[in-house]
């Protein structure tokens, strides 16, 4: 007897407030045809720019502009009809004196702010944006206060009486809050703005600096012209992460070098290349490369890419940036991205697919469901039995033949070692070769037949150990190639749990909750990882005890020094370098992180990775690790100091940060 299960879906007609935002500015200027704008790719596409009438300070469109604006809406929705709209009102460089004169008084606000909610609000735009202002002097910083509370109350007053929801209101702004030290009304902002666009890019430029620079560097470990410097700076100062918009330039700027053979970011230059002023759009930067045969290359320093030829430089974001900026934006509960500019991207629009990433796909399918559903309904209830019974079929079918084989295939791409090559590489599974016990047995090291051997060979031999001084541990250490990894992959999308009889993983790099509960994490990569950066500092294994009565495991071990402020003796005894100290304390903290009892309270690998990198990064202070007989008592200790120390090889201080 068969059962049929119907699912029935349930659409969201309206999305949610917190939905993500993908926004997109496209700039009169650019003359790239409306019509052939990739809407569908976009939630947000923002009209740009609008002006201030100098006479009477009322919101005003250029008259090449009016035809373009009064279409720019209905055009856009032909591909989307979901899309918003918005205006956008130049405020930066050449118009910031001529918008702070129309900040200064009430009656010149009023005039631009009634003026510009009618012109929206004829040409069918649902929000209203203020692009380009930077902070300036304190009392101009304190109209711009009082022009958003007036705007923000004008906008909610229309609304009220014209029945209509509000218009959206937004603002582009600095990277960081502050400039010169003056800061943005961050209090006003948090209180009318319903969103931030940052312009996390443009902070080098080749008519201002005379060096390569990562124009739109998501880290930079020298210099706090970095984005994610300047979002922690908002967040810092009060304005929440959701109410902050990623920026993506979709341009790059081109140098001459100085020394063609000196060709990294920082290195020397001259001046702009290519163009007049340096800038290139994304698809000039892709036809330039395609034409020169140049292949570009990704910095993971900086997050960014760059390419070279002849004496021209040229640094911008490709895909493989703007998928980690994406990815970063969400784990930092940022509410989305723009670009800037949409016309840039090339003729298959890589750029804003990239950003898109599974979403789009996702989209897709949800969209042709809706489609399909009424038309197949009647057919999958007359055929359903039969399905059924052929589903039963082709299932047995497959249990028959996986019983028959004797193995499961599901990654073809990993590597795949015969009895032979295993026995050799361990030299006969000799007992000198045995690191410890898994759930299926013992765990070997070994060296294949290509002359790869495993890290353990180095770490816990004592001459082999030698090798490895400081720096060849420190290369180790940021670029990770661990097979252990990959562990969270292993596990089916369909399974929820782990089973017991299935332990997967290396003894002692497997994570509380899933020795205690069976229970696997996204978090269990970063658990091993902190094992094995504790192992790479010390060379010590994770099977023997420390400590003065030899009663404390590694972690604890680590973890008792660390607070002791003694991490010197947790260093491996063959490293003898005093330069290697304040490396070492950061090393050992950003460990203890990863080793933490529950995993939420873990890094992700992405943060991990920034905080091994970006020395003037701050680093939380770590619990207990896992799996400690101390847990509760040094907890109640450690928690009433609240305070992290920051250790950095360019600061001789200790910041402070309250315990997260």
């Amino acid at each position: 007897m068969f059962r049929i299960k119907l699912l029935f879906v349930t659409l969201v007609i309206f999305p949610s407030a917190q939905a993500w935002i993908k926004a997109g500015y496209w700039y009169s200027g650019s003359e790239f045809p409306v019509p052939d704008i990739n809407s569908a790719l976009f939630t947000h596409l923002i009209f740009a720019f609008a002006h201030i009438n100098s006479s009477n300070y009322e919101f005003s469109i250029s008259s090449s502009d009016e035809g373009y604006m009064s279409t720019f809406t209905e055009i856009v929705r032909r591909k989307n009809p979901s899309i918003i709209t918005l205006l956008s009102t130049w405020g930066g460089e050449s118009n910031s004196s001529k918008f702070f004169e129309m900040v200064s008084t009430s009656p010149r606000r009023r005039s631009f702010i009634e003026s510009s909610i009618k012109v929206a609000r004829q040409h069918r735009f649902l929000g209203l944006d203020l692009f380009g202002v930077v902070p300036n002097m304190p009392i101009n910083m304190t109209n711009l206060g009082a022009f958003l509370d007036e705007w923000r109350e004008a906008v909610n007053s229309e609304a009220k009486h014209s029945n209509t929801s509000p218009l959206i209101l937004t603002m582009g702004a600095r990277y960081s809050p502050t400039q010169n030290f003056m800061t943005y009304p961050i209090d006003s902002i948090k209180r009318n703005v319903d969103w931030v666009h940052l312009r996390s890019y443009d902070y080098y430029v080749p008519l201002k600096d005379n060096f390569t620079g990562a124009h739109a560097a998501l880290y930079d470990p020298s210099s706090n012209l970095n984005t994610d410097y300047g979002i922690k700076e908002w967040i810092k100062r009060g304005l929440p992460a959701n109410k902050l918009v990623l920026g993506l330039p979709y341009h790059g700027y081109a140098w001459t070098l100085v020394n063609p053979n000196d060709n990294t970011i920082g290195s020397p230059a001259k001046g702009r290349a290519i163009t007049a002023d340096g800038s290139m759009s994304y698809k000039h930067i892709m036809w330039f490369c395609k034409s020169y045969g140049v292949k570009p290359m990704f910095n993971s320093t900086y997050m960014t890419n760059y390419m070279k030829s002849g004496s021209s430089w040229i640094g911008f974001d490709g895909v493989e940036a703007v998928k980690i900026k994406v990815s970063y934006a969400k784990n930092k509960g940022l509410l989305g991205y723009h670009v800037f500019q949409v016309p840039n991207d090339d003729e298959n629009w890589i750029l804003s697919r990239a950003a898109g990433g599974e979403e789009e796909d996702q989209k897709s399918k949800q969209s042709l469901l809706v489609i399909v559903l009424p038309t197949v309904f009647v057919a999958i209830l007359l055929s359903g039995t039969a399905i059924c019974c052929l589903k039963r079929k082709v299932i047995m079918s497959r249990v028959r033949g996986k019983t028959a084989s004797g193995k499961r295939v599901v990654y073809p791409n990993l590597q795949v070692l015969t009895f032979n090559e295993i026995k050799t590489a361990t030299d006969n599974f000799a007992c000198e070769s045995k690191l410890g016990e898994g759930g299926f047995g013992p765990v070997y090291k070994g060296k294949l037949g290509d002359g790869q051997e495993s890290l353990d060979t180095y770490l816990f031999d004592p001459m082999k150990r030698l090798w490895l001084d400081w720096e060849k541990r420190v290369q180790i250490i940021e670029g990770p190639k661990i097979s252990d990894f990959g562990i969270a992959r292993i596990f089916p999308r369909d399974e929820s749990e782990a089973n017991t009889q299935k332990i997967v993983g290396t003894y002692g790099y497997v994570p509380p909750e899933y020795v205690k509960q069976g229970m696997y994490s996204k978090k269990y990569d970063v658990y091993s990882f902190g094992v094995l950066l504790l192992q790479i500092i010390s060379g010590k294994k994770t099977s023997n005890l420390y400590g003065v009565d030899k009663n404390l495991t590694i972690l604890e071990h680590a973890y008792e020094l660390w607070r002791n402020d003694n991490c010197e003796n947790f260093m491996d005894p063959s490293l003898d370098n005093a330069a290697t100290t304040c490396k070492l304390k950061r090393y050992m903290q950003v460990a203890l992180l990863c080793v933490q009892e529950r995993w939420e309270d873990r890094p992700s690998m992405l943060e991990v990775s920034s905080m091994l990198k970006n020395e003037t990064e701050i680093v939380p202070a770590p619990s207990t690790p896992a799996f400690s007989t101390n847990q509760d008592e040094d907890q109640q200790k450690y928690c009433s100091t609240s305070h992290a120390e920051v250790y950095s090889a360019n600061m001789e201080t200790n910041s402070e940060l309250m315990l997260r």
